[in-house]
């Protein structure tokens, strides 16, 4: 039988490799990993990694593949329900790739052990706010090392929207009346509700008093009538700013790489209020069958030879400052990253899970409904 999915545009664009394998899982398909040029690595002997897919390119692991003479095996997972799911009911890998803000669930399941960060070669390059993040580090332990991140912002069409945005870059943007019907955003509270708390200076978006939420909800509200739609697909948001038919959009930071790859002027803004930014890394599993080597394969993820590949084949951020000293300028600028992405992760809000996440829902809900 025929896939539309595999007949689509979507194979015949830059796509980052998480954002590739949400869409074949939500077609129906399963991401394959293919055989590697090494030496298969046996579970018994090599640590084992569970990981999205993509992360068992051998490009990422060098250090350790150098040190053992094989890669780590690998164990795939398409969200991180599954993934913590599978190893609450038993199954254990050596280390495992959760995002921040989930992490204190893995604690409180009994399911990780803290991390001796000085058996750690690379992490004295780690940016310091990194290593802080609200449950990564608890109580002076290093229960997360971080790996790759990613921000949430604007997309927009700078033939389009007005100049002005340019010296006075803004949320906003989102709520100009003068582009109604010519803007989207992302349908889902957990990015859009923390951005419209974060436009609307609320200080904390992740732990919102009743207060609070009824100036999101007024926002909200304020905005669907200037929407063309909502969208949790960014091949679909792509597509509308790339025909104009959309000028602004909420998007992920590679939305405008594939969108300049096709000669559009798009820019992704860095909102004075400051970015919503995510953040994946590594855990180490309690009785992890390979206890020395998980450590050897973090630290090998942590390399900036490692970064250097992240941020030039998916676009995202690596955690290790010395990676992008290995990135030249016109890659850079490309991608849209700093070289010295310092100032843009101290002036950003950090993802969190929600507080009163059933309640937030309920409100988006009644908003989209007209109630």
């Amino acid at each position: 039988m025929k896939n539309d999915l595999l007949d689509s545009d979507l194979l015949k664009r830059p796509m980052n490799r998480r954002a590739f394998h949400r869409a074949l899982a939500s077609a129906g398909l399963a991401a394959v990993t293919v055989s590697l040029p090494m030496r298969a690595a046996r579970a018994e002997e090599q640590a084992i990694y569970f990981t999205w897919s993509g992360y068992d390119d051998p490009a990422l692991h060098k250090k350790y593949a150098a040190k053992y003479g094989a890669l780590p095996g690998f164990s795939l997972f398409g969200d991180e329900e599954e993934a913590f799911q599978k190893v609450r009911a038993g199954f254990r890998p050596d280390v495992a790739h959760p995002c921040h803000g989930s992490i204190l669930r893995w604690i409180d399941a009994g399911l990780i052990t803290p991390i001796d960060t000085s058996r750690l070669s690379n992490w004295d390059g780690v940016f310091p706010k990194l290593k802080t993040l609200t449950e990564a580090q608890i109580d002076g332990k290093q229960w997360f090392v971080p790996f790759d991140w990613d921000n949430t912002s604007i997309t927009y069409r700078t033939d389009l929207v007005d100049p002005k945005y340019e010296k006075d870059p803004t949320w906003g943007l989102l709520w100009d009346e003068r582009y109604k019907g010519r803007l989207s955003v992302i349908d889902g509270v957990e990015d859009l509700v923390p951005v419209t708390a974060i436009y609307a200076g609320i200080k904390n978006p992740f732990d919102m008093s009743d207060e609070d939420l009824s100036k999101v909800k007024a926002l909200l509200v304020k905005q669907k009538p200037l929407l063309r739609f909502y969208s949790a697909d960014m091949t679909t948001m792509e597509q509308s700013l790339a025909s104009g038919e959309l000028v602004a959009a909420m998007t992920w930071n590679d939305a405008p790489v594939a969108l300049k790859k096709q000669g559009l002027p798009v820019k992704f803004m860095h909102p004075k209020e400051g970015m919503l930014t995510w953040v994946c890394g590594l855990v180490l599993l309690k009785e992890a069958p390979h206890p020395d080597k998980a450590y050897d394969l973090i630290d090998s993820l942590l390399d900036p030879s490692a970064g250097k590949f992240l941020i030039e084949e998916d676009g995202y951020g690596h955690s290790n400052a010395r990676s992008f000293e290995l990135v030249s300028d016109e890659k850079l600028q490309e991608l849209g990253l700093p070289r010295d992405p310092t100032a843009l992760l101290e002036n950003g809000f950090f993802l969190e899970t929600l507080k009163n996440k059933e309640k937030i829902v309920r409100m988006f809900e009644d908003v989209k409904a007209g109630l």
